[in-house]
């Protein structure tokens, strides 16, 4: 599969301003050098702790915030230096749900009106093109037509999510960026807005860049898997062998703290002591080394780059085969929709 979305050493690196001038006293690095791409019809999920940075890599992809430094690449094109006048029509191919699927919609507007607006506003459609276009979206996402009458409060959370991605997929985007778009709805729901865009990537062919801190609701829905920390990515590889075979002590921790359905199973708990170092000075070397219990004299020193550790699998972790401590696979692998 050809690259459809290419990210090479992308920052976003936020100003602190203070002293009587107002002048720059330090940066928060939120995301400071990332690389990865994201073929057609795939899904990469982009997890991590809350304040790691991944929200806003899926923001500064969107330019709704300029990046600092590096590339970001649609078709090979490069994206991320373009003016708002040829950035527009771009924004047809690439678009987003939030998490939160009250404030992302406009109360004042009707659900006609929402997913009318990304069609008319690039010219796609109109009259009784528009109506049949808007019909299928709500199909799709399984509302009832006459639905689109109503305005947002008059939904469940589930089913104003449901507008949401209707609303994303209303222009044709080929990339759809979801931004722990599951994360506020209740449990039986977050499975069926998962399933939905499982079907939808089936039948649409879309990539999905999947933001969440959720490793359950990731190991159902993704191709392949980024894990961040503190601004960086510390693994990369496909579903079946993060969720088997983690290599960086920080992804082993993180699996180690998913619930699993049987009460039986039995799995040694990675507990990480400390907290997340702050983003505006964060440690020198290895970024995990206040956490890590693995740690050496090389990781206080030396930022680990990442590293192929297997078959398409990298992790920046200085030691060649991390203590098969104790995590546990969480479950065999689902196939990804």
């Amino acid at each position: 599969m050809s690259n459809l979305l290419e990210v090479a050493g992308l920052k976003k690196h936020f100003p602190i301003r203070g002293g009587v001038l107002g002048g720059v006293t330090a940066n928060v690095l939120a995301v400071d050098g990332i690389s990865f791409s994201i073929s057609r019809g795939e899904t990469l999920s982009l997890v991590g702790e809350s304040g790691c940075g991944k929200s806003t890599v899926g923001r500064t992809i969107l330019r709704l915030i300029p990046p600092t430094e590096g590339e970001v690449r649609l078709d090979g094109q490069r994206i991320d230096n373009l003016p708002p006048a040829q950035l527009r029509p771009l924004r047809q191919r690439i678009q987003v749900v939030f998490q939160d699927p009250f404030s992302s919609l406009n109360p004042r507007m009707t659900v006609h009106d929402i997913l009318a607006e990304p069609i008319t506003n690039f010219g796609l459609a109109r009259g009784a093109e528009l109506e049949n276009r808007i019909a299928t979206l709500m199909e799709k996402v399984r509302l009832p037509r006459d639905a689109v009458s109503r305005y947002p409060h008059e939904f469940s959370g589930g089913q104003r999510q449901r507008v949401g991605i209707a609303r994303a997929l209303a222009p044709g985007a080929d990339l759809i960026i979801c931004d722990e778009a599951v994360s506020a709805l209740d449990v039986s729901v977050k499975a069926q807005i998962v399933n939905l865009l499982a079907e939808l990537q089936d039948e649409l062919g879309m990539a999905l860049l999947f933001i969440s801190h959720d490793l359950a609701i990731v190991e159902h829905l993704t191709h392949r898997v980024a894990v961040m920390y503190l601004g960086k990515i510390v693994e990369l590889t496909d579903r079946a062998t993060l969720f088997g075979a983690a290599h960086h002590p920080y992804t082993r921790a993180l699996l180690s703290a998913v619930p699993v359905p049987d009460p039986d199973a039995k799995r040694a708990r990675i507990i990480l002591t400390g907290d997340v170092p702050s983003p505006i000075n964060p440690p020198s070397g290895c970024r995990f080394h206040t956490r890590c219990p693995y740690v050496f004299d090389r990781c206080l020193t030396e930022e680990p780059l990442l590293r192929p550790v297997g078959n398409g699998h990298v992790s920046a972790c200085h030691l060649e085969h991390v203590p098969d401590a104790a995590v546990l696979p969480l479950a065999v692998p689902a196939t990804a929709g």
